[in-house]
């Protein structure tokens, strides 16, 4: 089994936060792949579903990001899910805004939703980064974390969503570079070769 975590703070106050773009991401997957009902469990909510011959739990812990690991814990230690099997979805301020990268262990950051996971589980989970940009001082990371997408953001946001909830199912098979050329060619397409003028044209044609 495939745990899928999502991190983000619950209630309509955090929705359309940066924060929450790691519930955002797997909504959309679990809206794209057809997941059954959540249901409450685990401090968090659940669903479950099937992606690329795999059964995929998708978990949203609803403890509040710094205690996110107390959800993960709980579900990967009912299940027996092993670290490596667990994949976290969460914003990272040192990525530029719609940019995304998969990475396998490392240190949380200073992200305290991995911080908490890192407390419970250990570090050695995957991780899928959602880049939201650095507001470029530490004074400001809390407000911007904490704010609302702005409307200029929304267009990249919502067709990076779209693309991760599509091609996901490498991501579970665990081709994460299969997955990442799939993004980049949807986020920045190969550019068409500008036309010549001369296509058709003979030798001694006026």
């Amino acid at each position: 089994m495939l745990l899928v975590v999502g991190l983000g703070n619950p209630g309509p106050r955090y929705a359309g936060n940066r924060h929450n773009i790691g519930f955002m991401a797997l909504d959309a997957v679990m809206r794209r792949h057809g997941f059954g009902p959540a249901r409450t469990k685990f401090h968090g909510e659940i669903a479950e579903g099937r992606l690329a011959g795999r059964r995929v739990l998708a978990l949203k812990p609803m403890t509040y990001m710094n205690d996110s690991g107390r959800a993960v814990l709980a579900a990967a230690s009912f299940y027996r899910i092993a670290p490596p099997d667990i994949l976290v979805l969460h914003d990272e301020l040192d990525l530029a805004a719609g940019k995304i990268r998969v990475k396998r262990g490392g240190g949380h950051g200073g992200h305290n939703g991995l911080r908490s996971i890192h407390a419970h589980v250990g570090p050695d989970y995957r991780r899928l980064r959602f880049g939201i940009g650095h507001p470029g001082h530490r004074e400001a990371v809390s407000p911007h974390v904490l704010k609302d997408f702005a409307k200029v953001d929304t267009e990249w946001r919502d067709k990076l969503l779209d693309a991760v909830a599509e091609h996901f199912p490498l991501l579970a098979a665990g081709d994460d570079s299969g997955f990442m050329n799939k993004i980049a060619l949807v986020m920045a397409p190969p550019r068409r070769r500008p036309a010549t003028g001369d296509e058709g044209e003979q030798p001694g044609d006026a």
